[in-house]
């Protein structure tokens, strides 16, 4: 490691040295006029306002939160920081961690409740973006800046280089690099940040992050999304200080990195490994940025690093709803790279113009919602058309089987249980399925809650009986290595796509998995997904296999704000005033409504309902359910 008497050995004045320039004025005026992958002039409000109604209300109101020390994530609910901000706490559970080098910190705390996401999270700084949004919005209300700027020292002052919880883990200096390269372009030419002192401990940190991003990357025999904010972070540090010190080397490697994980994490088909909506996402945002910043600064991206990034954007248009909403596939904990936009956290569209705009590909680009706040600030080409159709796509490499027409999706995992073959951020929910039917959200994924904050939740959500999935004799699909594993599952299912087909009227899936084989009684699960689209008809059949008696269960997770009610053999669900029912065809099944609870997003739960039908059963056991509105 590079220890504490490298870090005094950098100043602004060596860096300006580094740089050519007489004084750190000097330098920080060059790094100011460097291109930069985002929007960080002005706007013209009145056209602003027009084109983006309600956003800069909204980003006002979220500056104004921010310079109160106010904030409301990972499920903390509104939490006062104080004046003072304590950066080594957890502000859920009151937990502390010390002051101390970075590598002897135990931040997962076992058998406590504290959650280190929540200071990671704070420290990431990206709830002071909106106050850099303001001051644009504003033409530079000096108040921003100072307010900025303050908490920026307060974080220097209690986070020496390597010496707390917020440097235990290299993604978070990594992502910190978006954060802060962002706020210096907003703020370069505010007379708050004008202070030599400051501007000398600003552009000093700034260099330790990138040099502690190098030295303590995330490597591995199998890498997933942290080493890819590593190598994001070394390219945004690298581009940023281009031509002093370390920097070029630090740009090289980042995107050397990014070249070869880009092959290895993300399918040919566009599908992220780690079998997980919500990481597709913060992966797709930290391979776009840093090529987008090569972009802005003449630099080539390559044909290949061009491909996998275009199937990434093609892969969220598939999985995105026409309402905004993405399904809950796979692990959530609300990471992004640079998030600029107002729009609601599930909606991923924006990424089609951002990958769209970096690769000069318009048809990509029309796949984004129109006038999006998220992509202005990015500075990326607008969708002229903003309609994403809606159409049946197999994604087979990553494993999901998108049945899509008429006002219908249903989001179908069948596929690799994640990081190749070792579980990650994957669930046990092969042949689950997300279903949105006559545009309505019907049938959801539970989501996944918190991580190290409860090890018995973590492993519930991520349980198969928290999937729309069969289960047979309480057992999981993929087996659990250990109760306190809470990041690998063993690669037992093997799913596999039968059959997959669709026309302009109806699309058909089938999918078996082999999780069950391993038992004493070998079971085979086989599933049919049926849709008609015009009557927005979904059929579900399962067929379950055994040659001895077992205990089968078949849940279906109604969607928050969902009602059920049985009737005869079947059930009536309501939800924001329509109707839909829910008829069942089976011999000797039992079922019944039970209370359950979704994640809507990181350390959050809200009530719901799960219908669930049961049978102990022998020999070849079938079970139709058909789901349709009532007109």
């Amino acid at each position: 490691m590079l220890g504490p008497a490298f870090a005094r050995s950098i100043s602004g004045k060596r860096l300006a040295r580094w740089g050519g320039h007489d004084n750190v004025d000097a330098l920080w005026l060059d790094l100011a006029a460097r291109p930069y992958p985002a929007h960080v002039q002005g706007f013209d409000r009145a056209d602003y306002d027009k084109t983006f109604p309600g956003s800069s209300a909204q980003i006002l109101a979220a500056a104004d939160r921010a310079m109160a020390h106010q904030i409301d994530l990972l499920g903390t609910g509104p939490v006062h920081l104080g004046e003072d901000i304590d950066w080594l706490k957890d502000f859920k559970t009151g937990d502390r961690w010390p002051v101390a080098f970075c590598r002897s910190i135990d931040y997962v705390n076992k058998g406590r409740p504290s959650d280190v996401k929540v200071p990671w999270e704070i420290s990431r700084l990206q709830w002071l973006l909106p106050v850099g949004q303001a001051y644009v919005l504003t033409g530079g209300d000096e108040r921003y800046a100072q307010s900025v700027r303050a908490v920026i020292e307060s974080w220097i002052a209690a986070n020496p280089y390597g010496y707390s919880v917020n440097w235990s883990c290299t993604m978070e200096p990594a992502l910190r690099l978006q954060t802060w390269t962002w706020l210096f372009h907003i703020f370069a030419k505010s007379k708050a940040w004008a202070d030599v002192g400051f501007r000398d401990r600003f552009l000093s940190s700034l260099y330790l992050h990138g040099a502690f991003t190098e030295i303590h990357i995330e490597r591995a025999s199998i890498n997933g999304n942290h080493l890819t904010a590593d190598a994001a972070g070394l390219v945004f540090a690298g581009l940023f200080f281009r031509g002093i010190g370390s920097a070029d080397r630090w740009a090289a490697e980042g995107w050397r990195t990014l070249n070869e994980e880009i092959v290895k994490q993300v399918h040919p088909d566009g599908v992220d490994f780690e079998a997980s909506v919500p990481y597709h996402r913060l992966v797709a945002e930290l391979f776009v940025m840093p090529a987008r910043y090569r972009k802005a600064g003449g630099l080539v991206v390559e044909a290949t690093y061009r491909d996998r990034l275009e199937a990434m954007g093609r892969f969220v248009a598939a999985y995105s709803r026409p309402d905004g909403t993405s399904p809950h596939w796979g692990d959530a904990d609300d990471g992004r790279g640079l998030p600029l936009g107002t729009q609601s956290l599930g909606d991923h569209r924006y990424l089609c113009a951002l990958i769209g705009d970096t690769l000069d590909d318009t048809l990509l680009i029309d796949l984004a919602p129109p006038k999006s706040d998220e992509i202005a600030w990015h500075g990326a080409r607008q969708s002229s058309s903003g309609q994403i159709p809606l159409t049946s796509q197999s994604f087979r490499d990553g494993g999901v089987y998108i049945l899509a027409g008429g006002n219908n999706h249903v989001f179908v995992d069948c596929g690799p249980v994640g990081l190749a073959g070792l579980g990650g951020h994957g669930h046990n929910d092969a042949l689950s399925f997300e279903a949105w039917l006559d545009g309505q959200l019907l049938v959801a994924d539970p989501g996944s809650y918190v991580y190290t904050a409860d090890f018995d939740a973590r492993n519930r959500f991520r349980s198969t009986a928290s999937h729309n999935t069969p289960q047979v004799d309480g057992a999981e699909i993929n087996r659990l290595h250990a109760s306190d594993n809470l990041w690998n599952l063993h690669e037992d299912a093997k799913a596999e796509a039968v059959d997959f087909s669709f026309d302009g009227n109806s699309a058909k899936f089938v999918g078996q998995h082999f999780g069950y084989t391993r038992l004493a009684d070998p079971v085979t699960v086989q599933r049919t997904l049926a849709i008609d689209f015009a009557n927005a008809r979904l059929s579900i059949l399962d067929e379950i296999k055994c040659g001895q008696e077992h205990e089968l269960l078949i849940p279906l997770y109604l969607a928050a704000g969902v009602e059920a009610k049985q009737f005869d053999d079947g059930y009536e669900l309501t939800t924001a005033g329509r109707r839909f029912v829910v008829n069942a065809t089976g011999v000797g099944w039992q079922s019944s409504i039970q209370d359950a609870f979704l994640s809507p997003s990181y350390g959050v739960t809200v009530p719901s309902k799960r219908i669930v039908w049961a049978k102990r059963a022998i020999g070849v056991e079938q079970l139709s359910l058909i789901l349709s509105p009532v007109h």
